[in-house]
């Protein structure tokens, strides 16, 4: 039998309950806002502890805004997480499914890698400002577990691509592997290109905590305008570096794919072309630019995220498999329900966010400055 039959035959009989563009776009969508909070996780963890260990008086202070941030943003990652990965099991659930049995170890690892992160975050936190002899180590551990976490998902999802290993990878001769513990298949570039934009997103959310404040009477201006300078060229410095990464992946892909060329890799290129520009006029008045640079690395990472899943369908197209084939069974009452529950959990997530939007602006802050 072709391997495309027995793709398409591993397909949920019962078909998915309304059009798969639809669980497509909000997948893409959900997983830019998802990745953004976690390379806001995972620059902000490493900054956190790396300028409390510096000795000026405003290393230590960024340190305890970034420990405190990084709860809350490790937090939104991993909600916003869910979304994603759900709408993948529905339309990509042949390959999600053996992927994670062929490493079902780094599968369940991942769970247990955001778990203990979330304990170190927190352990650093509490302890950051008093006696850390004993507790340091928790800040390393925070940003080397998040590293773990996102490794296991990369791990998952490049192997998850590869149907035509599957077979190879869990047979040898008569021998069928069932560990669960092997790393099948690695790309350091991709992965690499999915963690140094961290350190970038995470420059410019320090620019927005310097344009934020900048207009509080009681916020110390100088700190800020260091704090913007400072994101402002570790968010510049790091996009340069993001770019050289991702021609060395661009250039590891198969020649037969064509993807330099694709239209929709163009613009999200053309889209990380125009925030480096952003940065690089950014550097002489961070403040100003906060904003127009948040709105592009935004844009940037959306246009990152569509051309990931163009990359993915062209992967699988070479297996006859098409989305856009899976069987349909409309239900239009778990269907309105899913989006009135979706519309309904943007409501709860804006509320909280505009309460703490006008407190900051116009209350006090702590001697953190949150």
């Amino acid at each position: 039998m072709e391997l495309s039959q027995v793709l398409n035959g591993l397909r949920d009989p019962m078909g998915v309950p309304f059009y798969p563009w639809l669980f497509q776009v909000l997948m893409v969508l959900t997983f830019a806002l998802h990745i953004i909070f976690v390379n806001l996780a995972i620059g902000g963890s490493f900054m956190a502890f790396y300028e409390h260990y510096k000795k000026g008086e405003y290393n230590k202070k960024l340190s305890g805004f970034l420990a405190r941030a990084t709860t809350v943003n490790l937090s939104a990652a991993v909600v916003l997480g869910v979304a994603p990965l759900l709408f993948v099991q529905v339309i990509y659930d042949p390959f999600w499914y053996v992927s994670n049995l062929l490493s079902a170890w780094w599968a369940i690892g991942f769970l247990c890698f955001v778990t203990a992160a979330f304990l170190a975050l927190y352990a650093f936190y509490l302890k950051r400002s008093g006696n850390m002899k004993g507790f340091g180590f928790f800040g390393w551990a925070t940003f080397v577990l998040l590293l773990l976490a996102g490794f296991s998902m990369h791990l998952l999802s490049f192997q998850f691509l590869e149907p035509e290993k599957w077979k190879v990878w869990y047979l040898t001769g008569t021998v069928m592997n069932t560990s669960g513990t092997t790393i099948y298949d690695f790309s350091i570039s991709r992965y690499l290109h999915f963690i140094i934009p961290s350190f970038a997103i995470t420059g410019v959310f320090m620019m927005l905590y310097g344009w934020f404040f900048s207009k509080r009477e009681d916020m110390d201006k100088e700190y800020l305008h260091w704090v913007a300078v400072s994101g402002a060229k570790m968010a510049l410095w790091a996009t340069i570096v993001q770019i050289i990464i991702g021609l060395w992946w661009l250039f590891s892909l198969p020649f037969a794919k064509n993807f330099a060329t694709n239209p929709f890799f163009l613009i999200g290129a053309a889209l990380g072309v125009v925030f480096l520009f952003v940065l690089v006029a950014a550097q002489n008045a961070p403040e100003k630019y906060a904003v127009l640079s948040a709105l592009f690395a935004f844009l940037a990472v959306l246009g990152m995220s569509v051309s990931r899943e163009v990359l993915r369908m062209v992967y699988l197209g070479k297996f006859n498999y098409s989305i856009y084939t899976y069987k349909l069974n409309l239900h239009w009452g778990s269907t309105a329900l899913f989006l009135l529950t979706f519309v309904m959990g943007i409501i709860v997530m804006v509320y909280p966010l505009a309460v703490a939007w006008k407190l900051g602006r116009y209350g006090k802050t702590n001697e953190e400055g949150v």
